[in-house]
């Protein structure tokens, strides 16, 4: 729960994207929709849901799921049957039968039950039975070796901790996915800006040079003024061409996102336009306390910490089996024997003290290597790779809270620059005003005002790469804390 109420925390401190109405995607070679937003959480929503690599990565829990349903079928009864017979000459040898049902246990023995039958002339006194056969319920407990911890156990521990390493994954491939979905979307959002003030600077500088040469027909201005009014138009019509093929380039890379539930992929419509740049009311300070708590929250939740840990799970597993096996193999197995037919409920009270010590069947065996050779180097390699994770997950979490510092080191450098970068461009609408006015009462020229449009739209384009690079660092600062960047 705190967990949760830190990462709500987290989504609080972004701006709240406006009211918009979602682009229908049409299927290639479709009529497409007029021109509507199509927002950062529409995008997100079709890579979350339909995207190859975000389905990819939903496949990893599911593929973690059976791994441990695998290994959990390491503890399924077993039921087995055999029989063996011989004849030659019509002289019948001997006829075994033995059949056995085993349920292996949790706790490391297995409780098996069993009929067997051995008749015939020649068949080994150690099979022989009577007419009727003979039935046993019996026990197999490991003493030493195996009595903690065994290979079906540890397989079923270490496939529920790849459950863990399989759900981090899955968030840590999926959360790359959507930032760099984000950050693509800001960029053509930014494209689309930029095309915006280029056909604004374009359709002013025809304006303009459509005045200049009235002037210059009037006798105002000398000819040379609509040579560089001209000049300048066509300088502005390539500006605009190169928005153009910039804006088309960015609508492209956004529609490699885009698949319908068919895993078709989908074009963006021509028409479909990008939510505002954040604006001044969304340029918000950081409280001083929120990097601490996106630090810890990151230490918690962080994919790449998450899959350390894991991975350090898995090994404390396989130490735990490994260290096992330095015990002797020490196995008993003990078969309480009924002549003819098997156990039955009704049969349980005759069981007496006399009973079980005069009918059954007792085996004892015991394994031990003098050098250990191999145990010893198979448990000190695990500690070694446990050393190993441990140092790697040292240096992943101090990564992790550089990377929380940093992005909210920009966070906040960019809000300062947002405010003196607003500055700036109101100062070159007010320089460019000022210029318009001495131009129109005959004290400047078309140069310095042609600088002047060049200054503004300059001072315009790069406010604008900076409110995108603000929205990207937004995305960037909830993925560097390992939030989920879909929750938009």
């Amino acid at each position: 729960m705190i967990f949760r109420a830190l990462l709500f925390f987290l989504l609080a401190l972004l701006p709240a994207l406006p009211a918009r109405a979602q682009v229908p995607l049409a299927a290639p070679g479709l009529a497409p929709d007029s021109g509507r937003v199509f927002g950062l959480a529409d995008l997100l929503g079709y890579v979350a849901l339909r995207h190859p690599v975000a389905r990819q990565a939903g496949l990893l829990p599911e593929r973690a799921r059976q791994e441990v349903r695998y290994a959990r079928g390491l503890f399924d009864p077993t039921a087995t049957s055999k029989y063996y017979g011989k004849t030659l000459k019509g002289q019948e040898y001997f006829h075994d039968w033995d059949s056995q049902l085993r349920v292996p246990v949790w706790y490391g023995f297995e409780v098996k039950a069993g009929y067997e039958r051995g008749t015939g002339q020649y068949i080994n006194p150690e099979n022989f039975t009577a007419p009727g056969g003979l039935s046993y319920l019996g026990l197999s407990v490991p003493l030493a070796q195996g009595l903690l911890i065994d290979e079906r156990r540890a397989a079923v521990r270490q496939a529920q901790a790849l459950q863990g390493l399989a759900e981090a994954e899955r968030r840590g491939a999926l959360n790359k996915l959507l930032l760099q979905a984000a950050k693509d979307y800001w960029d053509w959002t930014l494209r689309y800006r930029q095309l915006e003030l280029n056909r604004r600077n374009l359709v002013l500088g025809d304006v303009r040079f459509r005045a200049v040469r009235q002037r210059v027909i009037f006798g105002d201005l000398a000819a040379i003024d609509s040579v560089e009014a001209l000049g300048e138009l066509q300088k502005r019509q390539a500006e605009l061409s190169q928005a153009q093929m910039e804006f088309r380039n960015a609508t492209l890379l956004l529609s490699n996102y885009l698949w319908n539930e068919q895993q078709q992929p989908l074009n963006l419509p021509p028409t479909a336009r990008p939510q505002l740049l954040p604006g001044p009311a969304d340029w918000r300070t950081l409280p001083p306390d929120s990097v601490a708590a996106l630090t810890a929250l990151a230490q918690q939740i962080h994919p790449e910490l998450q899959k350390s840990r894991a991975k350090l799970l898995q090994l404390s597993v396989e130490n735990r089996l490994l260290r096992n096996k330095l015990l002797p193999k020490l196995n008993l197995d003990y078969n309480l024997l009924q002549a003819g037919q098997p156990f039955a409920p009704e049969k349980a009270a005759s069981l007496s003290g006399s009973y079980l010590q005069n009918n059954y069947k007792l085996g004892v065996s015991f394994a031990y290597p003098l050098l250990l050779r191999q145990e010893r180097a198979k448990l000190q390699l695990n500690r070694l790779k446990q050393q190993d994770t441990e140092l790697a997950l040292q240096q992943d979490t101090r990564e992790i809270e550089t990377g929380v510092l940093t992005v909210a080191n920009s966070w906040a450098a960019l809000r300062e620059q947002l405010a003196l970068q607003q500055q700036v461009v109101a100062n070159a609408q007010r320089l460019r005003d000022g210029e318009q006015i001495r131009f129109e009462n005959g004290e400047s020229s078309v140069f310095l005002l042609n600088s002047r449009d060049a200054k503004l739209l300059e001072a315009s384009q790069k406010l604008a790469e900076l409110q995108a690079k603000y929205a990207q660092t937004q995305a960037t600062l909830r993925w560097a804390a390992g939030g989920i960047v879909e929750e938009q």
